[in-house]
């Protein structure tokens, strides 16, 4: 291959709502997957979307979003996704 394709994805993420971002997301994998994209850039933090603030304190919510970037890697096709998400430390 000579090329990368890249995409990018500026989506309306909601802070705190991670399923309804993790649909956001599947989206716009899917999108960059039908544009024949190799990868698809996502914003700082999409997962949970941002600024999290107090959320990240809340060590289910570290879970249930850990648990969201899982889902996605499991519907991830060709195209390599870099997305945001919080982590432990």
């Amino acid at each position: 291959m000579d090329f990368l394709r890249v995409a990018g994805a500026q989506l309306n993420l909601v802070v705190g709502d991670l399923e309804g971002n993790h649909d956001r997301i599947a989206g716009a994998m899917a999108w960059a997957e039908s544009e024949q994209a190799d990868v698809l850039l996502l914003p700082e933090l999409a997962i949970t979307g941002y600024p999290p603030e107090d959320l990240l304190i809340r060590s289910a919510f570290v879970d249930a979003n850990l648990d969201v970037l899982r889902r996605l890697a499991e519907v991830a096709a060709d195209v390599v996704t870099v997305v945001g998400f919080a982590d432990r430390v």
